[in-house]
């Protein structure tokens, strides 16, 4: 009985995923994914890196962008 508060699984995905096709209709899901990924970046640039690894690569790219400082 505990199962039935878990995530979906397997079909219920399924399920979920033509109820937003319904939803929203099929030409505006790619907009609405787009929109979402520049929400993600956006967040992310405000909470900062997760981890180590994600902090040396912010700190990398930025010094690329600024470039050789004289």
């Amino acid at each position: 009985m505990l199962t039935l508060l878990g995530m979906p699984q397997g079909a219920e995905w399924l399920i979920i995923l033509g109820i937003v096709v319904l939803l929203f209709g099929s030409a505006k899901l790619p907009a609405l994914v787009k929109q979402l990924g520049k929400s993600k970046k956006i967040w992310e640039e405000e909470i900062g890196p997760r981890d180590k690894a994600d902090a040396e690569l912010a700190a990398k790219t930025r010094l690329v962008e600024r470039g050789p400082e004289s």
